[in-house]
């Protein structure tokens, strides 16, 4: 059965991201009755940053040729390792269990929210196997930041993504962008209403086909 794994880095709790999120979880379940969905808010639950024993877990992987959680099991019994290794083993585990990973997350001075990239930070390591999952990046942007616009080259989120995930051989990754969020709210961009509210009917629309599609199903033997 397929297995989703939802993230939301939003530290707000009305946020777009989180829409677009609760649209996606709501279509898929809809399209998988017999999936498995596993939720984790990392504002509400954040996960515990990186110190210097969780980097020593990342070097010693490598230092020993790790290629699975076994491996990583015995190279992390070494007392000094077992706690970083006990932290971070869990959401490893949960991540590997997903055929689809979904993470809603807000443009933060152009870029990932702290929640996220404290997470992202926790559960890399050289060895992850993730080239037969797949990503859906939902973004909510308080401005425009899409291909032609003014502040497009400000737009570190999605590259960033991209290329972290593509280093993980993840490559079946799609964003799905609400923009002008603030549109709403902030007089000076009252003028954009129009264009966030197509943005945010486009975006509902997009994860609706994505939910009914992902995963794909695996080719015949």
């Amino acid at each position: 059965m397929p297995q989703l794994l939802h993230l939301d880095a939003s530290a707000r709790s009305d946020s777009f991201s989180r829409e677009l999120g609760a649209a996606f979880v709501d279509h898929w379940k809809a399209a998988h009755p017999d999936g498995t969905y596993t939720y984790r808010d990392l504002v509400a639950e954040p996960v515990e940053p990186i110190d210097e024993a969780r980097v020593r877990l990342a070097t010693q992987s490598s230092l020993n040729g790790v290629q699975d959680l076994a491996a990583m099991d015995a190279v992390a019994a070494a007392p000094e390792l077992a706690e970083a290794w006990a932290v971070t083993r869990p959401l490893i585990e949960q991540l590997l269990a997903a055929d689809v990973l979904v993470i809603g997350t807000p443009m933060y001075n152009f870029s990932v929210p702290g929640s996220l990239k404290t997470w992202m930070d926790r559960v890399t390591l050289p060895w992850l196997p993730l080239a037969d999952k797949a990503a859906v990046i939902l973004s909510a942007r308080g401005g425009a930041y899409g291909p032609g616009t003014p502040r497009e080259q400000f737009d570190f989120q999605e590259p960033y993504l991209r290329a972290y995930f593509a280093a993980l051989k993840l490559e079946n990754i799609e964003f799905v962008h609400t923009e002008l969020t603030h549109a709403p709210v902030m007089p000076f961009l009252a003028d954009f209403r129009d264009v966030h509210d197509t943005s945010r009917a486009a975006a509902l629309d997009a994860v609706k086909a994505l939910a009914a599609r992902l995963p794909a199903e695996a080719p015949a033997d």
